[in-house]
């Protein structure tokens, strides 16, 4: 009997060796820096910062790259960090994580939820929450820079580590580059990222080879009136009355002048107009995000939206002309099809053929596209973040999981970060040969 129920659990602990063997991700050398790197998630994930301010965020993540031997080089574009190590002949490879978190009250219930404040660029207090992954991206590079730090025999070449400021305004990787990006240092021969979702289960990469992602445009929209008592709006022209009329008509552009079958989207994020509720103000604000695949589409559906806006000010009878603010924006990214093809052999290799995935372009932007725009061909990567169980069930409920910038949106830290880990190294080492 002693025989048999030590056999038995020798029995039951190969297979728990296994299955941990084939976790996607799992591997001797990304358990060795796990630990360290899911503390500086747990670290940024607490304490957030806005973007264009990720102070502390980028000096952070500086001091441990500085301390793995890599060549730092702070403030660039303003809080943008440019990490280097050079190990003999061979091409240089930049690997890309972003820096900022988002205006978001984070209501997960995790034990290390965001409680974090901030003054935004308007002089607001709002909560700051990292709603987007950006703090399990840059805990991922650190993992990653730790591994080929102590792996100098397994690549040659110059790796390039790019922490990016505000990537969630569209303008981080603009400023790194006005700032010198292209001049000061060796111009990447390929660009590596990925973003965290919800969509694909923690433990799975999806490959989109061509256009990955959508253009963006932010635009700020100001519509006058003119202002008095609530009482009497027969002696006023009512903004708040011009700016809902607007909002509405704005989504006909895409049901009744866009092609059917083509992408825009036309999303109003905010509206800010008076201050009490009997008395009509004097203006109205509200902002978009505009959303499309093709040129011709973005060009259509933007000028679209400036008639859409001035005919209804003037329908209204606004008391002057709207101002309509173009003030972001950011290109869609576009993924090497042949670096595509070439990395995932690599990424099958590490990960498991069945854990590396093809999808189609998302509805979401990114201003990574300003690097590849100076000539870098790039793989953005999607990472797979939903806990598998709950991903099922979702499905089979016809729901979808909290998506990123919901403050409800967590990703299913391990086994993603690992995941992260061995595809960012799988990535890495195969280009750096």
């Amino acid at each position: 009997m002693i025989i048999r129920r030590l056999l038995r659990s020798c029995f039951l602990l190969s297979l728990t060796t296994l299955a941990i063997a084939q976790t996607p991700g799992h591997s001797k050398e990304v358990d060795s820096v796990y630990p360290a790197a899911h503390k500086l998630y747990l670290d940024l994930h607490e304490h957030p910062e806005l973007s264009s301010h990720e102070t502390q965020t980028a000096a952070k993540l500086a001091e441990r790259l500085r301390n793995l031997g890599y060549d730092v080089t702070e403030h660039v574009g303003g809080t943008g960090i440019v990490a280097i190590m050079k190990n003999g002949p061979g091409p240089a490879i930049m690997l890309r994580t972003e820096l900022d978190a988002l205006p978001v009250e984070e209501k997960t219930g995790l034990p290390y939820a965001s409680k974090a404040h901030a003054m935004d660029d308007s002089g607001h207090d709002v909560p700051v929450m990292h709603a987007c992954g950006h703090d399990l991206h840059m805990a991922a590079l650190f993992g990653t820079a730790e591994i080929m730090a102590h792996s100098k025999d397994t690549w040659h070449g110059t790796l390039m580590l790019i922490g990016q400021p505000a990537e969630e305004t569209i303008t981080g990787a603009k400023a790194m580059i006005a700032d010198g990006f292209a001049t000061r240092f060796p111009k990447p021969d390929f660009g590596i990222a990925l973003h965290v979702g919800n969509e694909e289960p923690a433990g799975t990469i999806a490959i989109t080879p061509g256009l990955y992602n959508s253009n963006a445009d932010s635009i700020r929209v100001t519509i006058y009136g003119k202002g008095g008592h609530g009482s009497a709006p027969h002696r006023t022209v009512d903004p708040i009355i011009i700016a809902a009329k607007t909002i509405l008509d704005l989504q006909t552009i895409v049901s009744r002048e866009v092609k059917p079958g083509e992408f825009a989207v036309i999303t109003v994020g905010y509206v800010r107009a008076g201050t009490k509720n009997n008395i009509i103000p004097d203006d109205a604000e509200f902002g978009l995000t505009v959303r499309t695949y093709k040129p011709e589409v973005r060009k259509q559906v933007l000028a679209a939206i400036d008639r859409t806006i001035k005919g209804e000010s003037q329908a209204g009878g606004a008391t002057r002309e709207p101002l309509i603010e173009h003030y972001e924006f950011t290109d869609s990214v576009y993924n090497d099809p042949a670096l595509a093809t070439r990395l995932r052999g690599a990424l099958e290799a590490s990960l498991g053929k069945d854990n590396v995935l093809t999808a189609g372009p998302i509805t979401a932007s990114e201003d990574y596209s300003a690097f590849i725009e100076l000539g870098i061909p790039s793989l953005y990567m999607s990472l797979g973040g939903a806990d598998p169980e709950k991903l099922a069930e979702a499905q089979r409920q016809g729901k979808a999981l909290p998506s990123n910038h919901s403050p409800l949106f967590a990703p299913d830290v391990d086994p993603a970060l690992h995941t992260a880990i061995a595809a960012e190294v799988a990535a890495l080492r195969n280009l750096l040969k």
